[in-house]
């Protein structure tokens, strides 16, 4: 509601309400389909926020919201492994929307602002969040990688460094660090390994960032959110992988992973 009312990032509150109503819906019907029983709604509830925060359609559509409300929660009964969805839910479905509709959807840039206070209180905040859930660690990997990774890069390309490290403060990366590449349901296991995820999804996007300097044929959703698309290809297979590990290691306890 802050957000809305100080920068008008929303867009319209009957973006929310539908991006809710189709996520918290979905959810239920799909989780009484699938296991008998309505569950808990906040993961949806969560992820229909964050839809609504960082899908900006063109104009005054509203199409977005109903269908990436709809692919972010299918995709946790849908694309599962030993009974894990591998995808970050709203990573995948605001992925897919670039993917398939990049002349009518882009994402949050600059709506959020990028003042010293807003960016104070965002990072406080998520600091605070990320270290009461035990994934700090993650976020800080990801944003040091990040610095020097694309200040490597910025070098290489006789570009100047500043502008090229500068999108970590904006609002679209916090939402990203702090929120989406954290998500305990779809991180490997282990410090470790989660630490070098981190660095390999952050290697992808500045790859991905490199190929966009010179020119190389990418869908534009690459152009558009390196980041989201890093995590979509990187994230998964990492899950995947770490998945087989455990089951190879304990078959018995296979069915019973929990990230």
């Amino acid at each position: 509601m802050a957000a809305q009312l100080r920068y008008h990032m929303v867009g319209g509150y009957d973006r929310l309400a539908l991006a809710l109503l189709v996520c918290t819906g979905t959810e239920a019907i799909l989780s009484w389909f699938d296991r008998g029983k309505v569950v808990n709604l906040t993961s949806a509830y969560i992820s229909g926020i964050s839809l609504t925060l960082l899908t900006k359609p063109q104009g005054g559509a509203l199409w977005p919201f109903a269908i990436g409300g709809f692919l972010a929660i299918s995709s946790k009964y849908v694309l599962r492994y030993r009974g894990n969805h591998l995808w970050n839910p709203t990573n995948f479905a605001i992925s897919a929307l670039l993917l398939l509709a990049a002349d009518r959807v882009s994402v949050l840039s600059h709506q959020f602002g990028n003042d010293l206070a807003t960016n104070l209180v965002i990072w406080i905040f998520g600091l605070i969040i990320a270290a009461r859930v035990g994934v700090l660690h993650i976020t800080l990997t990801y944003v040091a990688s990040f610095l020097v990774l694309n200040s490597a890069r910025a070098l290489a390309l006789g570009m100047p460094v500043l502008p090229e490290i500068a999108p970590i403060t904006g609002p679209m990366y916090q939402l990203f660090v702090f929120f989406m590449i954290t998500d305990p349901r779809t991180v490997v296991r282990g410090r470790r390994r989660q630490i070098v995820v981190a660095i390999l999804i952050a290697v992808m996007e500045t790859l991905i960032r490199f190929a966009s300097d010179k020119g190389w044929p990418l869908p534009t959703a690459f152009n558009v959110a390196p980041a989201f698309l890093a995590l979509a290809t990187v994230g998964p297979v990492a899950k995947w992988l770490d998945l087989r590990r455990l089951a190879t290691s304990s078959p018995s306890s296979a069915g019973k992973v929990r990230p």
